[in-house]
């Protein structure tokens, strides 16, 4: 049963279009699903799927002569005489396939649906051969909220930033949200019934990454190198990056570390956020701050406090609403989140008065007027929070 991602309405307007509909992201993200329930709303015959994990799906389109993978595909049944639709899954399994894309869509009537595991690959491939004719869309692991979706259970579709904390809502939805700040956003792991299945499918999942992702794509000799510094990476989740630092604790040269660390950011594995820099000769300019993509993840790699999970979890609740900044003043002070620049969010597993008023003071010297704490407990005569269950 296919069950809607808040992307495929975004996705399926993009049917219309000629442009090649490029959808990307970590494995197991659900995009083979996605790109196949798209195929199924064309309502033309002259349609079909690829899978580039087939070796004589792979040898069809690495062909170098284009017009004898047209005659391959027309001995299949297509018809290029009239648009013909095509999902071809897993490209990044074919590396002239860009070439092979950008030859067809020049010269037949053919709506492209694409899928590959990485943006480190797809984006450089893709960035001058097919400038104009693709559109990417991101997928991620699920938010809270498909992650209710996902498993059948209603919630509020109002405006998060409006909520006051409900204590309804939270003792019927509080082992839920328990539930994805623990083992995170993967489709699969949602669905899976039991803890010890959920741990095993994301360990699977991050070995898949690491034997597959890394070794396919990146020039990283050493294993025991990437285990260490996922390892730390996780244990600093929500803390400055300190590259000389990291350096100094794994052996590696600087350049080396960051090179690690900006393929795991194109990969999906983890993002960085930046300062918001309206008054820079008072805050921290150059210090970035970074997040796993799933929690599920972050707790594998590293035992890391209740409140790093947390506000993990809310970044991955909130990174696709928009650009996320944090606010760091020299003295100390910080705002966990600036969404969109006009957003403040302050994450708390118990926020009280205090919070506010501060929060309230330090958004005031950068002129951002809607500030809101996020809580994960419910606090003695304190409600002016939103719960973190009802951030979506």
């Amino acid at each position: 049963m296919f069950i809607e991602r808040q992307i495929y309405p975004s996705l399926k307007s993009h049917l219309t279009k000629k442009q090649i509909t490029v959808i990307t992201g970590m494995r197991r993200t659900g995009k083979t699903t996605l790109a196949k329930q798209l195929l199924s709303e064309v309502k033309s015959s002259n349609k079909a799927y690829f899978d580039l994990e087939r070796f004589d799906i792979r040898e069809l389109f690495a062909e170098k002569n284009f017009d004898n993978i047209v005659k391959s595909l027309t001995d299949r049944g297509l018809d290029f005489s009239k648009k013909v639709n095509l999902v071809i899954d897993e490209i990044q399994l074919v590396p002239e396939i860009a070439s092979v894309l950008k030859y067809l869509y020049d010269n037949y009537q053919i709506k492209f649906i694409t899928t590959g595991s990485s943006s480190y690959y797809l984006k450089h491939l893709f960035s001058e051969s097919l400038a104009g004719r693709k559109k990417i869309f991101e997928i991620y692991p699920l938010s809270f909220s498909e992650y209710l979706t996902f498993n059948n259970i209603s919630f509020n579709k109002t405006d998060f930033v409006e909520q006051k904390f409900s204590s309804s809502e939270f003792e019927r939805l509080k082992n839920y949200y328990e539930d994805y700040i623990k083992f995170g956003g993967f489709p699969e792991v949602v669905l899976a019934t039991n803890r010890s299945d959920k741990t095993d499918l994301i360990s699977d999942i991050l070995s898949s990454y690491i034997n597959i992702d890394i070794k396919t794509l990146a020039d990283f000799r050493s294993d025991k190198n990437i285990s260490n510094l996922l390892k730390m990476l996780a244990s600093r989740v929500g803390s400055r990056l300190d590259y000389a630092k990291l350096s100094r604790l794994t052996g590696m040269s600087r350049p080396t570390i960051q090179s690690y660390i900006d393929f795991f950011e194109k990969t999906y594995l983890i993002k960085r956020i930046s300062v918001l820099s309206k008054q820079p000769d008072r805050e921290i300019v150059k210090a970035q701050k970074l997040y796993f993509c799933d929690n599920g993840f972050l707790n594998l790699l590293a035992e890391v406090s209740s409140g790093a999970q947390f506000e993990n979890a809310i970044f991955n609740q909130i990174h696709q609403l928009g650009k996320i900044n944090y606010y760091a003043l020299k003295t100390g002070k910080e705002v966990d989140f600036i969404l969109n620049e006009n957003l403040a969010l302050e994450i708390k597993e118990s926020p009280i008065d205090f919070d506010l008023t501060n929060l309230i003071d330090l958004t005031k010297s950068i002129r951002i007027s809607k500030s809101r704490l996020v809580g994960r407990n419910p606090v003695p005569n304190f409600t002016d929070y939103i719960w973190g269950g009802e951030v979506h």
